[in-house]
């Protein structure tokens, strides 16, 4: 049986423009893989570097990689979904921005009953990011309760999560925003102090915060803008953990410089490394929704657009102009 969907599709790298909303053909799941019908798709800033170029796809290309839904077929060799399920997932290849998408089971989870569809798509991809930066990334000595961690993009997606998760393990989050109303709202889920980075030097706020002290590990996901800023802002032997380049990419660097610093340690993270199997996405996705149904983190959507003006969208992500979690909906 083949049915259609809309899809957004690009046919080169470029602007929000490039997005174009098509029919597609949707078959049968083969070997591995499911059908999913989608009531709720996410919204994240990997769209636009897929979207602009910047992590090349061959073309013509779908986007979009998170996305909750019902499965309506099981391909062959997939135990652990059936028909009817509710299910949520980040996940390669890109593409779930559609009505309907044939993929690879692996990535895909069953969704709790309290947990529903829109919470479900804004939460995959930002919340198994949180739940690496938190649970695997950590310094060489260590992170114990008390210890004070940046936070750039604290009032974003990931960083919502991140800031309530972080205080549930008895983190100090030093957060940064572009506002004060986005300060605000970080520190209302569970930031300590939040910097806004548009009229202080959030160099000179962490080392006053800290006592002069700076902190055991940065997570950042803006890139250039904050990169050397937050190299300065860690302890000796502290952890810069770079996982988004909303600002652009980090220049090359010399490694040499990390030594004057204080001896740092520094990581390129993705996501997609550490759910390369189904295991590990699983137990990643337990510890995430065993922490959102506890009320530990509470997922905050705050934008909806439909899936037909996803070029607006984007348009607001790049302008910084969101908060929290974004949602398009079919």
């Amino acid at each position: 049986m083949t049915t259609t969907s809309r899809a957004v599709l690009i046919d080169a790298p470029g602007g929000p423009e490039a997005m174009r909303l098509a029919e597609v053909p949707v078959g049968e799941p083969g070997p591995g893989e499911v059908r999913i019908r989608h009531h709720a798709i996410g919204l994240n800033f990997i769209d636009v570097y897929h979207r602009t170029g910047l992590y090349p796809l061959p073309m013509p290309a779908r986007l979009g990689m998170e996305g909750a839904g019902v499965v309506e077929a099981v391909g062959q060799g997939v135990t652990h979904l059936q028909v009817g399920d509710r299910v949520a997932y980040a996940a390669q290849p890109p593409g779930s921005y559609c009505d309907v998408r044939v993929m690879p089971a692996m990535n895909v989870c069953r969704l709790p009953d309290a947990i529903g569809f829109e919470e479900g798509a804004a939460m995959m991809l930002k919340g198994l990011t949180a739940q690496y930066l938190l649970k695997h990334c950590r310094p060489v000595e260590g992170l114990q309760a008390g210890d004070w961690v940046l936070l750039h993009a604290a009032a974003g997606g990931v960083g919502l999560i991140a800031c309530q998760w972080a205080r549930s393990l008895g983190l100090r989050v030093i957060g940064t925003a572009g506002s004060d109303d986005k300060c605000r709202l970080a520190e209302a889920h569970g930031a300590e102090v939040c910097i806004n980075y548009r009229t202080h030097n959030f160099v000179e706020r962490v080392k006053a915060i800290t006592g002069g002290q700076g902190v055991k590990v940065v997570y950042d996901s803006v890139g250039k803008d904050t990169w050397e800023g937050s190299l300065d802002c860690l302890q000796p032997f502290g952890l810069m953990v770079s996982f988004g380049n909303a600002s652009g990419p980090v220049p090359p660097f010399a490694p040499g410089i990390l030594g004057p610093k204080g001896s740092l340690y520094v990581t390129r993270q993705t996501l997609f490394t550490h759910i390369r199997s189904r295991e590990r996405t699983q137990a990643m996705a337990d510890d995430l929704f065993s922490v959102v149904t506890s009320g530990q983190v509470r997922i905050h959507v705050a934008q909806r657009f439909a899936l037909a003006n996803v070029q607006a969208a984007h348009r607001a992500l790049e302008a910084r102009q969101t908060i929290g979690s974004t949602i398009l909906l079919p």
